[in-house]
């Protein structure tokens, strides 16, 4: 009977929340070591990357200071793999959407072993809390040490690293957005599967909604902080890694973009002739400076913590009103 009901009933002498906590980790420890062995690969590989791989680079370009040799161009065996591991880190949490919908939740509800559980010893309220706060505890832990070794692999060589602190998956892999995905993803995936009530729906939906949050966040992100707006008579450069959002040219003082500036050349005399004619007064550029990365990224945590928020309080909304 316990392993029918998923042995929500605690041992006796033992507290009763830890029997459940203890029998969510043993109903899913496959989950569990797949995702421990995850998490140990690619941190172990981002190790790898940094402390061997980086230095290896760098001294295969030291060569006496010969043409062909200071003409190579280091960082492809550090930055490629750098940024594929910073992608899956980032969108773990599509895994986690699957997981919970799927596994975790949806296949309970399906067979009927969620209702037996209920009927036994544990409340649908115990039972919703502990599949939560397992998964997670592990969740969360694993993601935040995979982002602290991202961090620090980014860190240790910025200039052998190809992509933008401003592209996504770089974007939510250093910081603690990474986090507040999984555990959305993993309160969206349970509240579908308790509204669906079939394991490969929710897995579908469930994915399905966390791509879209992120799709939308994606798009919204670079309004979630006041970007800086420039202007000047001559060029606006914007400072470097500066994530430009718009610039061109101001015409008679107005912002305007496809003004082919770019055309008016030769003699300082004849540049300004030309400016002239198409009534370029000077330029323009929207930007935000490397110094605006966590100012936006802990907007969007917030956002999708709310999210997760609202979910998880869903999900104990229709448990309890399944139970009634």
């Amino acid at each position: 009977m316990t392993a029918l009901t998923g042995g929500l009933t605690a041992p006796s002498g033992a507290p009763r929340a830890w029997g459940t906590a203890r029998t969510v980790l043993r109903l899913h420890r496959t989950a569990l070591l797949l995702w421990a062995a995850a998490v140990a690969g690619l941190s172990g590989r981002l190790v790898w990357l940094t402390l061997v791989t980086a230095p290896a680079e760098r001294a295969a370009v030291d060569c006496g200071g010969e043409d062909f040799c200071d003409s190579t161009v280091p960082g492809f065996g550090f930055g490629t793999p750098l940024g594929w591991i910073g992608t899956l880190v980032a969108y773990a949490f599509l895994g986690v959407a699957a997981f919970a919908g799927g596994a975790l939740i949806g296949r309970e509800v399906e067979s009927g072993t969620a209702r037996l559980a209920w009927t036994q010893s544990v409340t649908p309220t115990r039972w919703l809390a502990a599949k939560l706060a397992v998964p997670a505890l592990v969740i969360a832990g694993g993601a935040t040490v995979l982002v602290w070794v991202f961090r620090w692999s980014w860190e240790a060589h910025p200039d052998l690293v190809f992509q933008e602190w401003s592209e996504a998956a770089a974007f939510l892999a250093r910081g603690p957005a990474t986090v507040a995905y999984a555990l959305c993803a993993l309160a969206v995936g349970m509240l579908t599967a308790l509204l669906l009530r079939r394991a490969l729906p929710a897995l579908g939906v469930s994915v399905a909604a966390m791509a879209l949050l992120n799709l939308a966040l994606t798009r919204l992100r670079p309004s979630l902080w006041p970007e800086v707006h420039r202007t000047s008579a001559t060029q606006v450069v914007p400072p470097e890694h500066a994530w430009v959002l718009a610039e061109g040219a101001l015409v008679h003082g107005r912002p305007r973009t496809g003004v082919p500036y770019w055309n008016c050349g030769g003699a300082p005399a004849a540049v300004r002739r030309c400016l002239d004619d198409l009534g370029v007064t000077g330029s323009y550029a929207s930007y935000h400076p490397q110094s605006h990365y966590w100012p936006l990224h802990l907007v969007e945590t917030a956002i999708v913590l709310t999210v997760a928020a609202l979910a998880t309080a869903a999900a104990f909304a229709v448990v309890r009103r399944r139970r009634r």
